[in-house]
Protein backbone atom coordinates (compact mmCIF):
# COMPACT_ATOMS: atom_id res chain seq x y z
CA UNK A 1 0.00 0.00 0.00
CA UNK A 2 1.14 3.58 -0.60
CA UNK A 3 2.59 5.33 2.45
CA UNK A 4 0.77 8.56 3.25
CA UNK A 5 1.89 11.60 5.14
CA UNK A 6 0.31 11.96 8.54
CA UNK A 7 0.06 14.99 10.81
CA UNK A 8 -1.78 15.13 14.09
CA UNK A 9 -1.85 16.62 17.53
CA UNK A 10 -2.74 15.15 20.90
CA UNK A 11 -4.46 17.69 23.11
CA UNK A 12 -3.69 15.98 26.42
CA UNK A 13 -5.87 17.39 29.25
CA UNK A 14 -6.66 20.58 27.33
CA UNK A 15 -9.47 22.06 25.22
CA UNK A 16 -13.01 21.69 26.50
CA UNK A 17 -16.09 21.96 24.31
CA UNK A 18 -15.94 25.69 23.55
CA UNK A 19 -12.20 25.63 22.86
CA UNK A 20 -12.65 22.58 20.63
CA UNK A 21 -15.21 24.49 18.58
CA UNK A 22 -12.91 27.51 18.28
CA UNK A 23 -9.92 25.34 17.35
CA UNK A 24 -11.94 23.43 14.76
CA UNK A 25 -13.21 26.61 13.13
CA UNK A 26 -9.65 27.84 12.66
CA UNK A 27 -8.32 24.49 11.45
CA UNK A 28 -11.25 23.93 9.09
CA UNK A 29 -10.71 27.34 7.53
CA UNK A 30 -7.04 26.53 6.98
CA UNK A 31 -7.85 23.06 5.59
CA UNK A 32 -10.29 24.49 3.07
CA UNK A 33 -7.50 26.58 1.57
CA UNK A 34 -5.01 23.74 1.07
CA UNK A 35 -4.76 20.56 -0.98
CA UNK A 36 -4.76 17.79 1.61
CA UNK A 37 -5.20 14.88 -0.78
CA UNK A 38 -1.77 13.45 0.10
CA UNK A 39 -1.94 13.83 3.87
CA UNK A 40 -4.15 12.64 6.71
CA UNK A 41 -4.74 15.20 9.47
CA UNK A 42 -6.13 14.33 12.87
CA UNK A 43 -6.65 15.65 16.39
CA UNK A 44 -6.93 13.73 19.66
CA UNK A 45 -9.23 15.67 22.02
CA UNK A 46 -10.09 14.70 25.60
CA UNK A 47 -13.08 12.39 25.91
CA UNK A 48 -15.46 15.16 27.00
CA UNK A 49 -14.74 17.02 23.76
CA UNK A 50 -15.22 14.14 21.32
CA UNK A 51 -18.88 14.95 20.72
CA UNK A 52 -18.01 18.57 19.97
CA UNK A 53 -15.21 17.44 17.67
CA UNK A 54 -17.57 15.13 15.78
CA UNK A 55 -19.88 18.03 14.99
CA UNK A 56 -17.13 20.58 14.37
CA UNK A 57 -15.21 18.38 11.91
CA UNK A 58 -18.25 16.76 10.28
CA UNK A 59 -17.68 18.43 6.89
CA UNK A 60 -13.89 18.61 7.20
CA UNK A 61 -11.04 16.32 6.08
CA UNK A 62 -9.77 16.43 9.67
CA UNK A 63 -10.35 13.20 11.57
CA UNK A 64 -10.21 12.69 15.31
CA UNK A 65 -9.61 10.01 17.89
CA UNK A 66 -9.30 9.16 21.57
CA UNK A 67 -6.29 9.42 23.83
CA UNK A 68 -6.66 6.02 25.50
CA UNK A 69 -9.06 3.11 25.83
CA UNK A 70 -9.67 -0.15 27.69
CA UNK A 71 -9.15 -3.61 26.25
CA UNK A 72 -12.64 -4.87 27.14
CA UNK A 73 -15.83 -4.16 25.19
CA UNK A 74 -17.76 -3.16 28.32
CA UNK A 75 -18.05 -4.01 32.00
CA UNK A 76 -17.19 -2.94 35.52
CA UNK A 77 -14.28 -0.68 34.70
CA UNK A 78 -15.12 2.62 36.36
CA UNK A 79 -13.69 5.62 34.56
CA UNK A 80 -12.63 3.68 31.47
CA UNK A 81 -13.67 4.03 27.81
CA UNK A 82 -14.27 1.08 25.46
CA UNK A 83 -13.58 0.77 21.74
CA UNK A 84 -17.29 0.55 20.80
CA UNK A 85 -17.89 3.84 22.61
CA UNK A 86 -15.12 5.53 20.62
CA UNK A 87 -16.47 4.15 17.35
CA UNK A 88 -19.96 5.38 18.23
CA UNK A 89 -18.49 8.81 19.00
CA UNK A 90 -17.06 8.92 15.46
CA UNK A 91 -13.40 8.26 16.28
CA UNK A 92 -11.04 7.01 13.62
CA UNK A 93 -7.83 6.85 15.69
CA UNK A 94 -6.91 5.73 19.18
CA UNK A 95 -3.64 6.75 20.83
CA UNK A 96 -2.02 4.02 22.91
CA UNK A 97 1.08 3.78 25.14
CA UNK A 98 1.78 7.49 25.42
CA UNK A 99 4.78 8.03 27.67
CA UNK A 100 2.67 9.85 30.26
CA UNK A 101 0.40 6.81 30.56
CA UNK A 102 3.45 4.57 31.01
CA UNK A 103 5.15 6.86 33.51
CA UNK A 104 2.26 7.98 35.69
CA UNK A 105 -0.39 5.27 35.31
CA UNK A 106 1.74 2.11 35.35
CA UNK A 107 0.70 1.04 31.86
CA UNK A 108 2.84 -1.48 30.00
CA UNK A 109 3.15 -2.95 26.53
CA UNK A 110 1.48 -6.31 27.28
CA UNK A 111 -1.62 -4.26 28.15
CA UNK A 112 -1.08 -2.17 25.03
CA UNK A 113 -1.11 -5.36 22.99
CA UNK A 114 -4.62 -6.15 24.32
CA UNK A 115 -5.74 -2.64 23.38
CA UNK A 116 -4.27 -2.94 19.88
CA UNK A 117 -6.18 -6.19 19.38
CA UNK A 118 -9.43 -4.54 20.42
CA UNK A 119 -8.85 -1.37 18.42
CA UNK A 120 -8.24 -3.29 15.19
CA UNK A 121 -11.22 -5.55 15.86
CA UNK A 122 -13.48 -2.50 15.95
CA UNK A 123 -11.94 -0.73 12.97
CA UNK A 124 -9.98 1.89 14.90
CA UNK A 125 -6.47 2.83 13.79
CA UNK A 126 -4.17 2.46 16.80
CA UNK A 127 -1.41 5.05 17.14
CA UNK A 128 1.16 3.08 19.13
CA UNK A 129 3.68 5.31 20.87
CA UNK A 130 7.23 3.97 21.06
CA UNK A 131 10.29 5.44 22.70
CA UNK A 132 13.17 5.01 25.12
CA UNK A 133 13.76 6.73 28.46
CA UNK A 134 16.84 8.80 29.26
CA UNK A 135 18.30 5.88 31.20
CA UNK A 136 17.74 3.47 28.33
CA UNK A 137 19.26 5.94 25.87
CA UNK A 138 22.34 6.43 28.07
CA UNK A 139 22.79 2.68 28.32
CA UNK A 140 22.74 2.37 24.53
CA UNK A 141 19.56 0.29 24.64
CA UNK A 142 17.29 2.52 22.54
CA UNK A 143 16.84 0.12 19.63
CA UNK A 144 16.57 -2.90 21.93
CA UNK A 145 13.77 -1.15 23.82
CA UNK A 146 12.02 -0.21 20.58
CA UNK A 147 12.18 -3.81 19.41
CA UNK A 148 10.58 -5.04 22.62
CA UNK A 149 7.84 -2.41 22.40
CA UNK A 150 7.06 -3.04 18.73
CA UNK A 151 7.06 -6.82 18.93
CA UNK A 152 5.00 -6.89 22.12
CA UNK A 153 2.44 -4.41 20.81
CA UNK A 154 1.91 -6.32 17.57
CA UNK A 155 2.15 -9.86 18.96
CA UNK A 156 -0.74 -11.97 17.73
CA UNK A 157 -1.49 -9.75 14.75
CA UNK A 158 -1.05 -11.11 11.25
CA UNK A 159 1.70 -9.49 9.21
CA UNK A 160 -0.85 -7.97 6.85
CA UNK A 161 -2.49 -6.11 9.74
CA UNK A 162 0.70 -4.27 10.68
CA UNK A 163 0.13 -1.49 8.11
CA UNK A 164 -3.27 -0.89 9.73
CA UNK A 165 -1.43 0.53 12.72
CA UNK A 166 0.62 3.71 13.16
CA UNK A 167 3.94 3.35 14.95
CA UNK A 168 4.72 6.76 16.44
CA UNK A 169 8.25 7.26 17.69
CA UNK A 170 8.40 9.71 20.59
CA UNK A 171 11.65 9.66 22.59
CA UNK A 172 10.44 9.66 26.17
CA UNK A 173 13.53 11.55 27.33
CA UNK A 174 12.63 14.53 25.13
CA UNK A 175 8.98 14.96 26.16
CA UNK A 176 8.61 18.05 28.28
CA UNK A 177 12.38 18.41 28.48
CA UNK A 178 14.83 21.05 27.37
CA UNK A 179 16.59 18.75 24.91
CA UNK A 180 14.82 17.82 21.69
CA UNK A 181 15.73 14.83 19.56
CA UNK A 182 17.68 15.82 16.47
CA UNK A 183 16.29 14.94 13.02
CA UNK A 184 19.23 12.59 12.47
CA UNK A 185 18.59 10.79 15.75
CA UNK A 186 14.90 10.40 14.94
CA UNK A 187 15.74 9.12 11.45
CA UNK A 188 18.06 6.51 12.97
CA UNK A 189 15.32 5.27 15.29
CA UNK A 190 12.81 5.22 12.42
CA UNK A 191 15.28 3.10 10.48
CA UNK A 192 15.70 0.78 13.44
CA UNK A 193 11.93 0.32 13.78
CA UNK A 194 11.63 -0.43 10.08
CA UNK A 195 14.45 -2.98 10.33
CA UNK A 196 12.72 -4.63 13.28
CA UNK A 197 9.56 -4.98 11.20
CA UNK A 198 11.52 -6.22 8.20
CA UNK A 199 13.22 -8.90 10.29
CA UNK A 200 10.15 -10.10 12.15
CA UNK A 201 7.22 -9.13 9.93
CA UNK A 202 8.58 -9.11 6.40
CA UNK A 203 9.43 -6.56 3.76
CA UNK A 204 5.82 -5.65 2.97
CA UNK A 205 5.07 -4.70 6.57
CA UNK A 206 8.36 -2.78 6.85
Amino acid sequence: RMRRLLAGTGWKMNNGVSETQRYAATLNQWAAQHDLSAIDIFVLPPFTSLHAAAHAFADSPVRFGGQNMHWEDAGGWTGEIAAPMLVEAGCHYIELAHSERLQHFAENYPAVRLKVDKALAFGLTPIICLGETAQEKAAGRADEVLAEQVLTSLAGQADQRVPDTILAYEPRWAIGGAEAASPDYVAERHGAIRNILRQHRGEAAA
